[in-house]
């Protein structure tokens, strides 16, 4: 039986991520699931946050390090890329070339979602008047309640979200620099989810051949 065949009988306790069916639907299973209802809707509205004047002001402030020296923003992305694809190697003892695929796509998620709730809206909604922290936390509540609906997530990761959002927003506030926050959370989402949607691996404290979703 295949490890697929094995995900999807998965009892929902056994989920770690993903609730059980509900009304925003059944278990995502796959990668195309996945960046169709996270993946897009976010780089859409990525994009929609540059047709402002003001947030692309602010963009070019956040990146204002990386251009300056290109060159440290193009050797930290290789690093964090290989260490990764050797982190998805040491975790199975197997390597694919879609495993590189999924360590690009989580980098261009973390991308999106750090230049929308931690750069583009606060901002933006502090330009409109509002504080900016009253501003950071509405942004990663929506940042949080997102990924119950996108990704269905369990609540309790949903949370998890926004506090990891506030942190990263406290990182940006101090240093303001956009790339930085980006890898970081390059490398905290790719150590979340390491396999590829659908995928999962045996569990080795027990003899019953039980799978356990990532």
């Amino acid at each position: 039986m295949s490890e697929v065949d094995n995900d999807k009988k998965l009892a929902p306790s056994q989920r770690r991520l993903q609730r059980e069916p509900d009304f925003t639907g059944s278990k995502l299973s796959s990668f195309r699931e996945v960046a169709l209802r996270h993946g897009l809707p976010g780089a859409i509205l990525g994009v929609l946050c540059l047709a402002l004047p003001e947030t692309r002001a602010f963009l070019g402030e956040g990146l204002s390090e990386l251009l300056a020296n290109p060159m440290r923003g193009l050797v930290g992305f290789t690093v964090i890329f290989i260490g990764l694809n050797a982190y998805a190697w040491y975790i199975d003892r197997s390597w694919r070339i879609e495993k590189a695929g999924w360590v690009f796509y989580l980098g261009a998620v973390s991308a999106w979602e750090e230049w929308v709730f931690r750069l583009a809206v606060p901002y933006y909604a502090e330009s409109l008047g509002m504080q900016l922290m009253v501003a950071v936390v509405i942004s990663n509540l929506i940042f949080g309640i997102a990924h119950y609906f996108t990704l269905r997530w369990k609540w309790q990761w949903c949370v998890a979200a926004f506090i990891g959002g506030m942190a990263l927003s406290r990182q940006f506030d101090e240093h303001g620099n956009l790339m930085a926050v980006i890898f970081i959370h390059w490398i905290a989402t790719f150590i979340n989810t390491p396999r590829l949607p659908g995928s999962s691996r045996a569990n080795r404290k027990g003899s019953e051949g039980r799978y356990v979703e990532d």
